[in-house]
């Protein structure tokens, strides 16, 4: 503990003091709600200052982790070690020519109504992913589909060395839920999306359907990490749940949801553990019944209690 005292006073002499906070309680920047403390929580505001966190972190010898929105994760209620990084100051968004380039920590659903407002159509599909663009290109993010590989150009990267380095989309090897970014270590800063010219009307139309269409068959008004698991080849884990008689399972505060048994909802105060003991009941339920081994999408990181 003195130790990690020691390493804040340190960071903060390099980084702006209000970018940087002792003991932060993640359920506060998670969807789910559920998260235990980062020992040190960082808000960069410029690449620099992200630099100088990356080199500190190196030096010390200090666990790094980078956070978006907090939308497809799960942080377990003992907490993060070391540094958690959230990039939601960079959040940046403008348009060259048919091109959107937009900030890591820029929410997703902006940037599709920036592409609106410029009349380019591409980005549809992402009005109603509640994530950031970092995380929309860490997972490649899907919906109703479309997906990030299909709009994106290149992105720009800072890697574990500490360099800048522009990647196409073919270099980031995008696939289903999935990307080398994780593996290779790096972090995202901005994107570039490619998108086409369209009418205005045209553009909203098939947002506010998307839109609706979210509205009504998914459970907005618990927190949750969103679709908790692949889809699997050929079937839909929805339906598996359902069919296996799931809906309205709890384990503690945390339920299979009625509305739509893809979602797991924190329906009275859940903790991690209980939302991730009813993911694996769901998982073997499922398995023993169909034969299916159902894969999750949302990413589980931090360490028990």
């Amino acid at each position: 503990m003195h130790n990690l005292l020691e390493r804040y006073y340190q960071l903060r002499e390099l980084i702006s003091e209000d970018s940087i906070r002792q003991d932060e309680l993640l359920k506060q920047h998670t969807y789910t709600r559920m998260g235990g403390k980062a020992d040190l929580y960082v808000t960069p505001a410029r690449y620099e200052e992200l630099q100088v966190i990356i080199n500190f972190a190196c030096q010390h010898q200090l666990p790094l982790t980078i956070l978006g929105f907090g939308s497809n994760l799960i942080v377990k209620d003992g907490g993060i070690r070391g540094i958690v990084v959230n990039l939601n100051k960079l959040n940046q968004i403008v348009r060259n020519e048919h091109k959107i380039i937009a900030q890591s920590g820029a929410a997703i659903i902006d940037v599709s109504r920036a592409a609106l407002g410029h009349r380019l159509s591409g980005l549809e599909f992402a009005c109603g992913i509640p994530g950031s663009v970092g995380g929309a290109l860490y997972m490649n993010a899907g919906a109703y589909g479309g997906e990030i590989a299909d709009v994106l150009e290149s992105a720009l990267v800072l890697t574990p060395e500490g360099d800048l380095v522009r990647l196409t989309k073919e270099q980031l090897e995008l696939g289903y839920r999935r990307s080398n970014i994780g593996p290779n270590r790096n972090i995202v800063l901005e994107a570039t999306f490619s998108l086409v010219p369209d009418e205005y009307d045209a553009v909203k139309a098939k947002m506010d359907e998307l839109t609706h269409l979210r509205e009504s068959k998914q459970p907005l008004e618990y927190p949750s990490c969103g679709s908790v698991f692949k889809r699997p080849p050929g079937r839909f884990a929805g339906q598996l749940i359902q069919e296996s008689g799931l809906q309205g399972t709890r384990i503690g505060g945390a339920e299979v949801s009625m509305k739509h048994a893809g979602f797991i909802v924190n329906v009275d105060d859940a903790t991690a553990s209980e939302y991730i003991s009813l993911i694996r009941h769901v998982q073997q339920t499922v398995n023993e019944r169909f034969g299916v081994e159902l894969e999750t999408e949302v990413r589980i990181i931090g360490e028990d209690k």
